[in-house]
C-alpha cells in the first residue's frame, strides 16, 4: 500500500527570520513599539507578528498570514446580507 507524503510547510527565508531576532532582541529590551500608537509591545505573539510584517515589507520571503479570522469576518457579512435581503422580501410581500 502507498503511503500518502506530507505536504511540506512554507518556511521562512534566512533574512525574515534574522529580522524576527531583531524585533525580538527590541522585544526583550522593552524597546518595540506597535505602529501607529507608539504603545510598547507586551506580548510575544505580536513581537512575532510585527517582525514578519517587517520582513514581508522588505522583500524576505514568509508565508501567508492565517485567514482563520478573515473567515469569521466574511462568513459574518454573508449573514448580514441574507438578513437583509430576506427582509426586503418580507417587506415587498407586505405591501403587495
Amino acid at each position: 500500500m502507498a503511503t500518502k507524503k506530507k505536504a511540506a510547510a512554507k518556511k521562512s527565508s534566512k533574512a525574515a527570520s534574522k529580522k524576527v531576532g531583531k524585533v525580538m532582541r527590541e522585544y526583550k529590551k522593552h524597546e518595540l513599539t506597535s505602529g501607529r500608537s507608539g504603545k510598547k509591545v507586551t506580548s510575544r505573539k505580536q513581537a512575532v507578528a510585527i517582525g514578519l510584517s517587517e520582513a514581508r515589507r522588505a522583500g524576505a520571503a514568509v508565508p501567508a498570514k492565517k485567514k482563520a479570522a478573515t473567515k469569521k469576518k466574511t462568513a459574518a457579512k454573508k449573514t448580514a446580507t441574507k438578513k437583509k435581503t430576506a427582509a426586503k422580501k418580507t417587506a415587498t410581500k407586505k405591501t403587495a
